[in-house]
């Protein structure tokens, strides 16, 4: 049955069907089983003898790609409306879902639409109207409802870039734009001070003699040692 819980749901109604008995309801589906004002919601009988086919009603919440985003009820011999799919079987049976009418589901994926059919009702033809409910026709002089409601979107599970992070990434970018420039910029200096040392050094012996240069003992001269090593 579809009690108050089930009407205060804040899930869409993703799948519709219609069952030949109470017992013979499919787990998850909720069965619409009497009127609001609590007669038998039978979609079958014709309302003046009790016939022992009976269908009723019933829906299910569970999660899934789609969502049943309009409803409509027409005769079984009008054309079938544009994107809508008729219950044509019942559920438990697979025998005929209704005699003089067809119920028409439109279904959408539930990530593409933001509102959708969140409940049903049937009510008695001369009764109240629902508030915030919408009415798509009559079958055996009594009125078939349906209430829209938000289509609740799936959260994104990605966490939002850290503070340390950034930071982080920051300084890599950093070390990446700076470390080659600074690395030339210190092979440049060692050049420099080289050159300038093996000037230095041919300044100091340039005015001694052949048999000094031949004699100088190179691998002990601080300058010799710091050029040639």
């Amino acid at each position: 049955m579809s009690d108050m819980s089930s009407q205060m749901s804040t899930d869409p109604i993703s799948a519709i069907g219609v069952v030949t008995s109470l017992s013979k309801v499919t787990a998850g589906y909720y069965v619409v089983a009497q009127t609001t004002d609590g007669c038998d919601a039978d979609l079958w009988k014709d309302g003046l003898f009790k016939s022992k086919v009976t269908r009723y009603l019933c829906f299910t919440r569970k999660t899934g790609p789609d969502v049943v985003v309009d409803l409509k009820l027409i005769d079984i011999k009008d054309m079938l409306p544009e994107s809508f799919t008729p219950v044509h079987e019942t559920m438990d049976t697979k025998e005929a879902a209704m005699r003089k009418k067809r119920l028409c589901v439109k279904m959408s994926p539930r990530e593409a639409v933001k509102t959708a059919v969140h409940d049903i009702q049937i009510i008695a033809k001369s009764k109240y109207h629902l508030v915030n409910y919408t009415c798509i026709g009559e079958i055996n002089n009594m009125g078939i409802w349906y209430r829209m409601g938000d289509v609740p979107q799936h959260q994104s599970t990605q966490e939002p870039f850290s503070i340390a992070e950034s930071d982080a990434l920051c300084n890599t970018t950093s070390r990446r734009t700076m470390g080659r420039p600074h690395y030339e910029h210190q092979i440049s200096g060692i050049y420099t001070m080289t050159v300038s040392l093996q000037l230095h050094h041919r300044a100091k012996h340039c005015s001694v003699s052949s048999f000094q240069r031949k004699h100088h003992n190179w691998t002990k001269c601080t300058i010799c040692t710091i050029i040639y090593k």
